[in-house]
């Protein structure tokens, strides 16, 4: 693979973060549409069907990727080209069989796993979306590949060709099935086909890609393990990830069962209450989403980059990019985490407006909640890529499984409060991510050797933040005397929020010239923003 190809941690990290954010920007063209076409039932449907998607996906690509992108970085850095070639090859088995099976278990067994999650009309849904576990697992060899030698482009373009496609193919589907059938049951089934068509077209584009930038796999040079031990050393660096994933998965679908049983045992609420209730949260976990999803980028950037750092010996270059990748996180978060709690009801009458003033009651103590769980998670996503990255991978699955578990038991019990109801599960949220982030500051004085400054590089975005919320607090207050619009007040206030925050960064130093020299033109970036070299 060239040189040119390559990029840098923050590179790859602004390529993967703008891919992202393209891909969200489309999402919104579809779930949102989506959950206006069918309706907070129907979405229900939708969900029920991606979140046993996820845990099959878990168990299929959670650690591979990870384990592929750390054993190929290490090997390339080496220049055992011949390894590399053995990684991927044996990646690549492996993924093909975890997907045909859970493509199987999903389309074959779907009116059972419906039955199961009490959700009997899910079956559609669950069937259409079956396909797509086989689909992601050739795409997660593919980027695996790819994301071993820094290489982030193919992964990030490839995520956009795959949200466009599905907006396209899932808002149709749901309108012609729902025109055509009269049925939520169908009409989500459609809305999911559009997910299917879009993986469809990233495994097009993505062998393509592979075919075009594939010579490394034919250098000869280096060691090279047997077929055996690399499968050893990738399921040694995998399994532990993808038990702890999986079992976080299995855990928060425990969760749901748990909540919407305790609302209409507990809380004696009607099946029609509850889904209703399910597919709110449903909707506020969508927008939650959004800003955790801009640190998988970081995630997905770091592993190698530490890892090639670690095996040349260069610990200070290490502790580098991980205190790059902290204050990028915070910046990232911080901000999101504010923006969301501070304008939680502007937000959920902008991006739902076919909920009603009860509905609206609802989401937006749930969005407020959850926005604050944003910090929490980016953060644990982050200690976590950091400990797999200098070869801790079970500490990170036994922190998320406590904390999963401490969420069930919050949940079972402020769920069943009748002030609380299914705002109790957001708060619980909150406490899991506490739990994890908590635990992982104390694994990593064990296990991280190059000690990176957490607190000193949260600081500086933390203050910037306050002084962001305070000021969009403010100004949705004045706009809401000048205004009865809400688009005007979300918007107007959001637009406060971004000024007043680039300002506070900029004058608080929380960008250094270092991370703009990780950029491209990186110094006349930090020229044009006054960001000066320390000596």
């Amino acid at each position: 693979m060239s040189e040119q190809k390559k990029q840098n941690f923050l590179q790859g990290t602004a390529l993967l973060a703008m891919a992202t954010v393209i891909v969200k920007l489309v999402g919104a063209l579809y779930k949102v549409p989506l959950n206006a076409i069918i309706g907070e039932k129907g979405f229900g449907y939708f969900s029920t069907a991606y979140e046993i998607y996820n845990i099959l996906l878990m168990i299929s690509t959670a650690g591979l990727p990870v384990a592929m992108s750390r054993m190929i970085s290490a090997a390339s850095s080496l220049e055992h080209y011949g390894q590399v070639r053995q990684v991927y090859l044996t990646a690549k088995r492996i993924f093909l069989i975890l997907g045909i099976a859970g493509s199987v278990l999903m389309t074959v067994f779907c009116r059972p796993l419906a039955a199961f999650w009490n959700q009997p009309d899910a079956w559609a849904a669950i069937g259409f979306l079956g396909p797509c576990v086989l689909l992601i697992c050739i795409m997660s060899a593919y980027r695996g590949f790819f994301q071993g030698q820094s290489n982030m482009t193919p992964t990030s373009v490839s995520q956009v060709y795959e949200a466009m496609i599905r907006v396209v193919f899932g808002l149709g589907g749901a309108y012609l099935m729902l025109k055509k059938t009269g049925s939520l049951v169908y009409a989500a089934a459609g809305g999911i086909f559009g997910v299917t068509a879009g993986c469809i077209v990233a495994v097009i584009y993505l062998r393509i890609q592979f075919g075009k930038s594939n010579q490394i796999l034919q250098q000869g040079g280096g060691e090279a393990k047997s077929g055996r031990q690399t499968m050893k050393e990738l399921l040694v660096i995998a399994v532990p990830i993808t038990l702890g994933s999986a079992g976080l998965q299995i855990i928060n679908l425990f969760d749901t069962m748990i909540y919407m049983r305790r609302l209409t045992g507990a809380l004696a609420w009607s099946s029609d209450a509850a889904d209703t209730a399910k597919g709110i949260y449903n909707f506020c976990q969508t927008i939650f989403n959004l800003p955790c999803s801009l640190i998988t980028p970081i995630t997905i950037s770091i592993i190698p980059t530490v890892t090639a750092a670690l095996t040349r010996g260069n610990a200070d270059g290490a502790r580098h990019t991980e205190e790059s990748a902290v204050r990028t996180m915070g910046l990232i978060s911080l901000p999101c985490a504010v923006g969301l709690a501070v304008l939680a009801e502007p937000i959920i009458r902008l991006l739902a407006g076919n909920y009603g003033p009860e509905s609206v009651a609802t989401a937006t103590p749930i969005l407020a909640y959850l926005g604050i769980a944003v910090v929490f998670n980016s953060t644990v996503l982050l200690f976590n890529a950091i400990m797999q990255a200098h070869g801790d991978v079970t500490t990170p699955v036994v922190n998320m499984l406590i904390g999963g578990i401490v969420k069930v038991v919050v949940n079972y019990i402020l769920v069943a409060i009748p002030s609380l109801n299914i705002i109790g599960a957001a708060i619980g949220t909150i406490v899991c991510y506490v739990t994890i982030t908590v635990l992982d500051l104390i694994a990593m004085r064990r296990t991280v050797t190059t000690h990176p400054a957490v607190a000193r590089n949260l600081i500086r975005p933390a203050a910037a933040a306050a002084i962001m919320g305070a000021a969009t607090f403010f100004a949705e207050a004045v706009l809401r005397r000048v205004t009865n619009s809400n688009t005007i007040i979300c918007l107007g206030a959001l637009v406060i929020a971004v000024i007043v925050y680039a300002i506070f960064v900029l004058a608080l130093q929380c960008i250094t010239y270092e991370d703009c020299l990780l950029l491209p033109k990186g110094e006349k970036i930090a020229k044009i923003l006054h960001i000066k070299h320390k000596t």
